[in-house]
């Protein structure tokens, strides 16, 4: 039988203004207000794993805060997101700011819990550390999985200062682990100096293909977005994306900035064309407000999360009415066989 209940959507804009009330994302229902939900939106305020520039601990509460204008119905891919799915905000999975180890720990087992009632969550970051313990989550219910990474940098560096676990290392232990599927993993939008050219050789051992941002610069974006679905394929698929992969002059606000980035638009662009696609759990990290302005960063990485709750709402909807098809013909043989 079909679920027939609703959905509880955002709050009405023309009754409580957008600036008003509790800054869940796209002022949607807090976890605890539905009887159950279908994804939830998850912010892990750590940056204790960060090389450079400190703040995306406080990125979860900014990018709720910039989440106040998005509206219920995605033109762009046609669907109503928070319509087709319950949608929901589960505030923020505490994380010990003084010890890596164990806010990792920490990450998993919460991340794990969640899982267990949803069938999707998004995670706000937070630094790129968190990936490695959602990966971790992640690998309990669906086993290795595709990772699309968007980053200006690889992330599958091997220590900084003796550390195996920090924002630059996450993709690196996924790998070693076992976590992710070597034949079908990308990096998209790289760019920048690197340590050296050893970079590219682990990186490519460690399971990944790259579409750089000069490859989308000199091939397009239709290109780029033929490479990644081709590399995919129909594996399950984990969505990380760090928010510098835009240029700093759509999203300043993050603590490793390189120039030469892709735009929001083409970024946007990319992730609507991934409709079709297995994914099974996603994550926006490192933005980090301190160094953004006009809440740029803010926006984007709501656009970005809005984009992505949208692609799993749709994906949660026709798996209810795939369900539901099943279910009435199971009925309709019984009835013949009765």
């Amino acid at each position: 039988m079909s679920d027939t209940r609703q959905p509880v959507g955002p709050v009405d804009a023309s009754v409580h203004p957008r600036y008003a009330g509790i800054a869940t994302f796209a002022r949607l229902p807090r976890i605890e207000e539905v009887s159950s939900a279908d994804i939830a939106i998850v912010g892990i305020p750590f940056d204790t794993g960060v090389s450079y520039r400190p703040g995306a601990r406080f990125g979860p509460s900014h990018v709720r805060e910039s989440s106040r204008l998005l509206r219920p119905y995605n033109p762009a891919q046609d669907v109503s997101p928070f319509a087709a799915a319950q949608v929901v905000d589960a505030g923020d999975i505490p994380a010990n700011p003084f010890d890596i180890g164990e806010a990792v720990a920490g990450i998993e087992t919460a991340a794990t819990a969640l899982g267990e009632r949803v069938s999707h969550i998004v995670t706000v970051g937070g630094d790129h550390t968190i990936a490695l313990p959602l990966l971790r989550a992640v690998n309990k219910k669906h086993g290795p999985v595709a990772v699309l990474h968007f980053d200006a940098h690889l992330d599958t560096w091997d220590t900084y200062f003796g550390a195996p676990v920090t924002h630059g290392t996450p993709f690196r232990r996924a790998s070693e682990e076992g976590l992710i599927d070597l034949t079908a993993s990308c990096h998209v939008g790289t760019r920048g100096p690197l340590y050296s050219k050893q970079d590219l050789d682990d990186d490519e051992r460690l399971g990944f293909s790259i579409v750089s941002s000069v490859d989308i610069e000199e091939r397009g974006i239709e290109t780029a977005i033929e490479r990644v679905r081709r590399r995919v394929g129909d594996k399950p698929l984990y969505i990380s994306i760090d928010i510098d992969v835009l240029d700093p002059a759509h999203a300043p606000g993050t603590g490793t900035p390189e120039a030469g980035g892709m735009t929001s638009r083409e970024l946007l662009r990319m992730l609507r064309a991934l409709s079709d696609l297995n994914i099974v759990g996603a994550d926006v990290v490192e933005v980090s407000p301190a160094y953004d302005h006009a809440q740029l960063t803010g926006i984007a990485a709501s656009h970005v999360l809005y984009e992505l709750v949208t692609l799993m709402a749709a994906q949660v909807a026709a798996a209810r009415v795939a369900g539901a098809q099943v279910a009435e013909a199971h009925v309709a043989e019984a009835q013949v066989a009765g």
